[in-house]
Parts: C-alpha cells; structure tokens; sequence
C-alpha cells in the first residue's frame, strides 16, 4: 500500500534573473525560497511569476492585460521575449526595492 502524500503539480514558479544576465539563475516555488537566496548573495534583478504550461504571451493576453495590435506583436521574435503581465519584483544587492 503506497502511504505517499498527494502532490498537486505546481501551477506557478517564480524565475529570478539577474541585472545584466541573458539567462534565468534560479527557479522557486515561493517568493520566501527565491528571496532567501537572492538576499544569501546579495544579488540585483528581477523576481517575475510565470505560469506552468502557458507562454507568459498568451497569458498575458487571455488575462486581457496585453492586447497585440501592431503587425510585429504577432511576430516570433516578440513572442520569444514577451514577459509582461505577470507579477514581479526589482532587487538592489538583495533587497527588494519599490
């Protein structure tokens, strides 16, 4: 009999990036985890929440806070940077900064 505790797959993840880095440095599940580690190293950047098995794109339009009206906001390369709409957070050497 397996006693195992359910586990819901995670719906949301909080991505940090770092000034200046082209790349994520750190995934969390919490915005406590990610800013215990962002303050540990005294880092800059940006915490931002993305949603599991959805382009923040198409997020941001289902959730009507983008709507794309020029021809290039349907572009790949667009689509490819797009990050808007979700919740974020700006740090300065670990600190959240308003």
């Amino acid at each position: 009999m397996n006693t195992s505790p359910i586990t819901q797959p995670l719906q949301e993840v909080w991505v940090f990036n770092g000034s200046k880095s082209q790349f994520p440095s750190g995934v969390f599940s919490t915005t406590e985890k990610a800013e215990q580690w962002i303050h540990k190293h005294n880092l800059s950047g940006t915490l931002t929440l993305y949603h599991v098995d959805e382009g923040a794109y198409d997020w941001s339009i289902r959730n009507a806070l983008f709507t794309p009206h020029k021809p290039h906001h349907m572009q790949a390369d667009f689509i490819g940077r797009f990050a808007g709409g979700q919740q974020h957070y700006h740090y300065e050497d670990g600190n959240r900064v308003a």
